[in-house]
């Protein structure tokens, strides 16, 4: 039997445009001889769908184009993700097998996910029937993503059931460290279930979310077999040896498959692809993250705020690796207080990258504001609403930028500021798409270093590097005239949001009790500002969003 994993990129509600792909997929599969052709969870509808199947009529929809696929199915079988619909209007997290222009069976997911991004639970009623398939000698067991995860997912009753073969749709969102567990977690499944496990998982930016792909095949004895390309669209193709059959007490309850024909089929080479170093993969997050919430809402160029810091220069290099240096835009808005390190900095990086870049000053408009406000703050001191009006003028340059060319903002906050509020509401975080607010500025750092290593030069200047961090909103400011040292206040972060650490667990490790209650503070504290985002790629398992969803209005402090 051979088998195809259709590694594709979807996007959610376009009908038409992802049963396209299921198509030209299916029709690649069959000039290479392929038997039958797996696709990720929800192919047809896209993944997550989130309220979207909250519409009667989008589910309709969707079931109407599954069935005009069936046609596509004559001489190979398919297995498409849908959401599917019964009489009584339950509806599921489905797939469908297609086989020979027809339906063979429908499997529903009976694992429902209820943490993190996932929400089945709000939507789809658990499956409860767990189909097996025929296909010559060989028994195909079928399971959705979160079903082969528990230990007693629906690989053990296939098991007994006879299956040789466990095929797994996956729609698993990329974070760091997911790769390696998803790998020793299909290994020890093939193990305990004494089969081939095929597992074909989503690849494509989704909002927030990112699918890395990663499709992969094992044998009955946890070896990997082939795995696809990370970040990219794939085909990967695989025999499996009906001469392995097992000796497996069979349940003779199962549906037939389309066998197909006898004859030489064309030659495949299916490989282990080596597993990228880990820093990489979260820059091809990063940039497949911001091409498809770019392209797939429709805009063509991109503006960014660049301040010759190092934030705005990684977002800048994302943006052109992610949709062509010709289509990104760089904007100084210099003032006052800009060094002139940074002024020169700033269009240096246009240079090293190639981009537009544009100059506006900052001091005209802030002398306008400062003489229209000058009776209401009469007899106050300068601070941080004269730093904020800085901000909010910048922030309405580039959407006045954005309104009058199309182009999107990529806003340039990081974790680290926007975990304790340092950023600037209707400031610094206006914009459509925030491209590292799951990066912590350490990460920062490690990120631009790989940048330009890949460069082969110093695409971001090495001042830049060696600059200490500032807004640049008041004479000789740096950023840690306000905040801990970044490598400490990452660490203090990190325990509070991705380990879920108490304020004592942290002092077990880090001994400034005064430090770590003014930073946990102010996370609690941001949490209005956070709300207000826009959304950005999410490389971590506990990304501000989904992830984290605290109340604003929260009294409970443990420190």
């Amino acid at each position: 039997m051979r088998i195809a994993l259709a590694q594709i990129n979807t996007t959610v509600g376009d009908l038409k445009g992802n049963s396209e792909k299921i198509i030209a997929n299916i029709e690649r599969a069959k000039r290479l001889g392929v038997d039958c052709v797996v696709f990720p969870e929800m192919t047809l509808c896209g993944y997550p769908p989130e309220d979207l199947v909250l519409k009667p009529h989008f589910i309709a929809d969707n079931i109407k184009v599954l069935r005009s696929l069936k046609r596509h199915s004559r001489g190979i079988n398919a297995v498409v993700g849908f959401v599917d619909r019964d009489s009584s209007g339950r509806i599921f997290n489905a797939a469908a097998v297609l086989s020979d222009g027809k339906i063979a069976g429908i499997y529903h997911k009976q694992h429902l996910p209820n943490y993190g991004v996932f929400d089945d639970r709000r939507y789809f009623v658990r499956g409860e029937n767990n189909p097996v398939f025929q296909f010559g000698k060989l028994r195909i067991g079928l399971s959705i993503c979160e079903d082969i995860w528990p230990d007693d997912g629906t690989h053990i009753e296939q098991a007994k059931r006879g299956a040789d073969i466990l095929l797994n749709m996956s729609g698993s969102p990329y974070d760091i460290g997911k790769l390696e567990i998803r790998q020793k977690l299909l290994a020890r499944r093939a193990k305990e279930a004494q089969a081939f496990v095929f597992y074909v998982n989503l690849v494509g930016g989704q909002d927030e979310i990112v699918f890395d792909g990663g499709s992969c095949a094992y044998s009955p004895k946890g070896n990997v077999l082939a795995s696809a390309r990370l970040f990219e669209e794939d085909l990967l193709v695989l025999d499996v040896d009906s001469s392995v059959v097992s000796k497996k007490k069979r349940d003779k309850n199962v549906a037939a498959l389309f066998s197909g024909k006898e004859g030489k089929k064309p030659g495949v080479s299916a490989q282990v692809r080596p597993a990228s170093e880990k820093i990489e993969r979260i820059y091809q997050a990063l940039v497949l993250g911001t091409r498809d919430y770019v392209l797939k809402n429709g805009f063509k160029k991109v503006v960014v705020g660049l301040s010759g810091g190092i934030d705005s220069s990684l977002v800048a290099c994302i943006a052109a690796d992610a949709i062509g240096r010709e289509n990104v835009v760089g904007v100084s808005m210099p003032s006052q207080y800009t060094s002139a390190g940074t002024y020169a900095d700033a269009r240096r990086v246009a240079e090293n990258l190639k981009i537009g870049f544009h100059e506006i000053p900052l001091n005209p408009t802030f002398d306008a504001y400062r003489v229209a406000l000058k009776d209401v703050f009469k007899g106050l001191p300068e601070g941080v609403a004269e730093e904020n009006l800085q901000a909010r003028i910048r922030g309405n340059y580039l959407m006045a930028l954005s309104n009058k060319q199309g182009w999107l903002v990529l806003t340039t906050g990081n974790k680290s500021e926007m975990a304790v509020g340092y950023c600037t509401l209707y400031g610094d975080m206006s914009g459509g798409f925030a491209v590292i607010k799951d990066i912590y500025k350490t990460r920062v750092y490690e990120l631009s270093r790989y940048r330009n290593a890949i460069e082969g030069g110093q695409v971001i200047p090495q001042s830049v590097l060696d600059r200490a961090p500032s807004a640049e909103l008041k004479a000789n400011q740096t950023d840690q005239d306000s905040l801990p040292p970044y490598d400490v206040l990452d660490e203090i972060l990190m325990d509070y949001i991705e380990r879920h650490r108490s304020f004592k667990q942290i002092l077990k490790h880090i001994k400034e009790p005064q430090t770590v209650q003014r930073v946990l503070r102010l996370v609690d504290q941001s949490e209005y500002k956070r709300r207000q985002a826009p959304p950005g790629v999410k490389i971590t398992p506990r990304a501000f969003g989904k992830d984290w969803r605290l109340p604003i209005t929260n009294k409970y402090r443990e420190y």
